[in-house]
């Protein structure tokens, strides 16, 4: 078994689930309460990673990094490297193909909050970061688990992004998924099973620790 590939998922996929939780616990929160009518394309716009083909995705991210684009240019004149092909650049495609996994729990969860209870919070003189901070996510803690849940597991399984973006560098973009594809291209079953039966096992955690915390932040979890 690859354990470098594995680590490197590892790795990539801690440090999407933190940057994701940070942006999507206020982007969620300003699509769902938002009154303006764009905020219906905002939310498709985030939501597009889910029917985008992900070597789609992956093409407009490396066109978009690339060394003759402004952000390619932008980043080998601060950094001295390219951002294709790295592991920073397989970072920022991880976060932009995760986030819907990321924004979709906590909508729902969110738009579970009594909206009476925000709306108290607004007559007591908090403000929307307050209402937000102190009302709504505590309430939304189940859809925030879910959230930080579904986001460490798509950024493990994701291939086609990875792939496009990051190449297939051992120990810097090489992950587990692209480690399997690598095995079968080898005609090494033996690995490839290895690896494939670690994924499925932890699929099936995942799935697992999914449905109980929908389970719980339901509306009848309180019942006896």
């Amino acid at each position: 078994m690859d354990w470098q590939a594995v680590a490197v998922s590892a790795q990539l996929a801690l440090v999407t689930t933190l940057i994701l939780l940070v942006l999507a616990v206020p982007l969620a929160g300003w699509l769902a309460f938002s009154r303006r009518r764009w905020t219906v394309a905002a939310e498709a716009v985030v939501a597009l990673p889910l029917v985008l083909p992900p070597t789609v995705l992956g093409y407009y991210l490396l066109v978009a990094m690339g060394a003759r684009s402004p952000v390619g240019r932008w980043w080998q004149e601060l950094t001295g490297s390219t951002l294709a092909f790295s592991f920073s650049g397989l970072l920022v495609a991880s976060v932009l193909s995760s986030l819907p996994f990321a924004v979709q729990p906590l909508l729902a969860a969110y738009g579970g909050v009594d909206g009476r209870l925000l709306e108290a919070s607004a007559v007591l003189g908090r403000g929307w970061w307050g209402t937000l901070g102190r009302v709504a996510l505590p309430l939304s803690r189940a859809g925030l688990a879910t959230a930080a849940v579904l986001t460490f597991a798509h950024t493990v399984g994701e291939f086609g992004v990875v792939l496009m973006v990051g190449g297939n560098i051992p120990g810097v973009t090489r992950t587990a998924s692209i480690s399997v594809y690598d095995s079968v291209q080898a005609f090494d079953q033996v690995a490839a099973g290895r690896t494939s039966l670690l994924l499925l096992g932890f699929s099936l955690v995942v799935l697992t620790l999914t449905y109980t915390l929908q389970r719980r932040g339901g509306p009848g979890w309180a019942r006896p």
